[in-house]
């Protein structure tokens, strides 16, 4: 089991270096490096509270899940690639009775959709700015199309209660903002790079519609 993340405040620099170190071999990702990245992540949504209870806890499923997996067999699954080639070398992927690497990857591979273009949106935003509709919209363009219609409904309207960027990020970061909003578009590039791997090693091995 993953260790539970220290809810001190938010460090994307944690997120940044972890993901930039997970890009290996020129198309592929380490696994382990992207979980550390994704648990600095997942603790954003906790310190924001119940607000991201329609993904957090599923984040923090996928998470373990995963790091259950590299423990078990660190060979198959150091790498996304590795992970991939395994499965479907050895048929997992069309067995329902069994973790999915690949079907749980994915599923953080979505969230991370969501993720970095909320972020992205966010960094925009003057510190008055309410941050709500840029959350609305980062969700509409990404993780609401795999999603049921109760649970899009449900994050909608909790996202109304969303504070303005500077609350947000002094709740998040605590004394920590600015080195944050510093390390912010670096981190979206690296971010981006990692997704961009992701998405297209599933994409070459025909895997986003896995369920």
């Amino acid at each position: 089991m993953a260790e539970a993340p220290d809810l001190t405040f938010f460090d994307l620099r944690i997120v940044h270096d972890n993901f930039d170190r997970a890009l290996i071999n020129e198309d592929d990702v380490d696994i382990k490096l992207y979980l550390e990245a994704y648990n600095e992540l997942y603790k954003f949504f906790q310190l924001m509270g119940s607000v991201f209870s329609f993904v957090s806890s599923d984040l923090k499923q996928k998470i373990d899940a995963l790091n259950e997996l590299l423990i078990k067999d660190n060979d198959n699954y150091r790498s996304i690639k590795s992970m991939i080639d395994y499965e479907k070398d050895s048929k997992l992927l069309e067995k329902n009775d069994c973790t999915n690497g690949s079907r749980t990857l994915l599923r953080l591979h979505r969230g991370l959709d969501f993720i970095r273009e909320f972020l992205r949106q966010l960094g925009d935003l003057k510190d008055v700015d309410k941050t709500s509709n840029c959350c609305q919209d980062a969700y509409n363009k990404t993780l609401a199309k795999h999603h049921p219609w109760v649970i899009r409904k449900a994050a909608i309207v909790a996202m109304y209660t969303m504070p303005t960027r500077e609350v947000l990020f002094k709740k998040v970061c605590g004394e920590h903002v600015q080195r944050n909003v510093d390390v912010l578009p670096k981190m979206l590039e690296v971010t981006a790079d990692v997704f961009n791997r992701t998405h297209n090693l599933y994409e070459f091995n025909d895997l986003h519609n896995l369920h």
